[in-house]
């Protein structure tokens, strides 16, 4: 047959058939047994046997003695990790900063959460005459930008030492305001700044996901406080959190491992 540089389309039936009993287990708890896993796969309990026992033979899933029923095996979690190592995270996230600045009109930009700062590894520009500054390697302030606020929320980092530097007279400086507000990040799932970091640059930032479900990674947009407003600020933040599942899900985070 000729090469068309496609993928072929038809598909192998026992191929689905055990795929089909893979995702059952995944979804199903710790362990089940074959005529519970035929149940919920809708096949029959013979094929489900002589599936398990091929699976389990290639590591795939596991057979518990003690009680006769399946689980996923460890060679899952060794395929797992082989994805996420050729991963590239700028390379993921590339389309949906794209996507972020159709939808918004304002400069977006992914960061990488550090000891004390967050980093702009990326960042995709606004098409207005008007822009924010997005710069690659430019830090974060953890008390002062959106993506340092969940930073501090979500990651490892430790509380910014004291006294708070105030870059504006938005800025906040109390590290009790500040507890306060990283709570409040916390619970909504996103952060925002108005000024805070400079003089009429407002922000919003949400965090991106790696599998294990700790902080891959900060998704933000920014833009000038007059075209940046309240109102496109509220307008925006759907996109923005959209795009933020998105580049997660394709790091191997699903919402149920948080």
């Amino acid at each position: 047959m000729p090469r068309t540089g496609q993928p072929a389309t038809r598909q192998i039936g026992s191929v689905a058939r055990a795929l089909a009993v893979l995702d059952v287990l995944a979804g199903g708890g710790s362990e089940l047994g074959t005529n519970e896993i035929a149940r919920r796969s809708g096949i029959n309990a013979s094929t489900v046997s002589r599936l398990l026992a091929t699976l389990a033979e290639a590591g795939l899933v596991e057979h518990v003695a003690g009680s006769g029923r399946y689980r996923l095996g460890l060679r899952l979690v060794q395929l797992g990790n082989a994805v996420l190592e050729r991963l590239d995270l700028r390379e993921i996230a590339r389309p949906h900063l794209r996507a972020l600045v159709e939808a918004t009109d304002e400069t977006a930009t992914l960061s990488i959460p550090g000891e004390l700062t967050a980093v702009t590894v990326d960042f995709v520009q606004s098409p207005a005459s008007v822009q924010s500054v997005a710069q690659v390697g430019r830090p974060s302030v953890a008390h002062a930008t959106a993506t340092g606020k969940v930073m501090l929320a979500f990651g490892a980092s430790a509380p910014p030492e004291r006294p708070l530097v105030a870059f504006t007279e938005r800025t906040i400086t109390d590290p009790s305001v500040l507890a306060e507000e990283i709570e409040r990040v916390r619970k909504q799932g996103w952060a925002q700044t108005l000024g805070e970091r400079e003089e009429n640059l407002n922000a919003i930032a949400a965090p991106v996901w790696e599998s294990h479900g700790g902080l891959a990674a900060i998704l933000g947009v920014q833009g000038p406080a007059p075209r940046f407003n309240a109102r496109t600020v509220r307008s925006a933040l759907a996109a923005l959190l959209e795009r933020a599942a998105e580049i997660s899900r394709s790091l191997g985070w699903r919402p149920m491992r948080r």
